[in-house]
């Protein structure tokens, strides 16, 4: 565990998920066929929302999950339990990804626990809706882009050197990359770094044998949004303009995840799957 006390974030995101009402769905939908047998899996903002999902589809999967979250203990040991509950292994990793040298804590812990690393999971981040650019202060600004692209850089710097031949990377973008957002100029703008920084890190390294890929939710049902990523007028319609009519949940994301984690994408990378409940986005 980390002290708390070197924390770059201290205000009230990401939220946690055993208040929210409805609960959101992490259940895996189907039994698993073994596809991430003898894997470990490091997966950041792994206590809730679709981190969680993820974390219980790849332990049904086979694999020993490493949970890497920022605050939540309740919700991280709720993970935990979950991924036991399918007969792995489990870590949970306070840590906040904003900081280089928690990056670099969090992978030596995995190693240390499982002794290898073989999938990298760059799920988490935060949002914070602003109506008005100027009111983007430029702490929130550092913020956002320190949790959801630095984040990135600096965990695949600290996981290059113990990922092999085999190993996979996935980034989670937005559907707000592509259709862009009015009230989020900060967090669209890092998750358009994210897709140029998957694409850009898959041609840096697919010669290693590592695949990189991203997958761009749209508006999925977590706590980032309830708790403080969105405006209370975005959250009594939230979903409803896609074309699906509705929020999708965690686990209708995690599967995009599971896929390209293993070995059924083997000639894939550089790619965003795009469970966004039906919006064309052509990218």
């Amino acid at each position: 565990m980390t002290d708390t006390a070197e924390m770059i974030h201290e205000d009230a995101l990401p939220g946690n998920e055993h208040s929210l009402d409805p609960k959101p769905q992490w259940h895996p939908r189907y039994p698993g066929s073994g596809r991430l047998q003898g894997k470990a899996a490091l997966i950041t903002g792994a206590d809730s929302g679709i981190g969680r999902a993820v974390a219980a589809l790849f332990a049904r999967e086979g694999a020993d999950v490493g949970i890497l979250y920022l605050l939540e203990d309740r919700d991280a040991e709720d993970t935990r339990a979950i991924v036991e509950a399918e007969g792995r292994r489990a870590i949970t990793i306070k840590a906040d990804i904003g900081s280089r040298k928690m990056c670099d804590r969090a992978v030596a812990q995995m190693i240390e626990a499982f002794g290898r690393l073989d999938i990298l999971i760059n799920n988490a981040g935060e949002q914070h809706p602003d109506k008005d650019i100027r009111d983007i202060t430029e702490e929130q600004l550092l913020r956002t882009f320190q949790t959801n692209i630095f984040g990135m850089f600096y965990l695949v710097q600290a996981a290059l050197p113990h990922l092999g031949q085999g190993a996979a990377i996935v980034n989670c973008t937005s559907v707000v990359n592509y259709q862009g957002s009015k009230e989020l100029l900060d967090y669209s703008s890092t998750k358009g770094a994210i897709t140029a920084f998957t694409r850009s890190l898959s041609e840096n390294l697919i010669e290693k044998g590592i695949r990189v890929n991203a997958v761009a939710p749209g508006p999925i049902w977590t706590p980032l949004n309830p708790c403080g990523g969105a405006s209370p007028e975005k959250l009594e319609k939230f979903g409803e303009n896609t074309p699906m009519g509705r929020p999708g949940q965690p686990n209708e994301v995690a599967p995009s995840f599971l896929f390209l984690a293993c070995e059924d994408s083997s000639y894939m990378s550089g790619q965003v799957l795009h469970p966004n409940g039906g919006t064309i986005v052509n990218g």
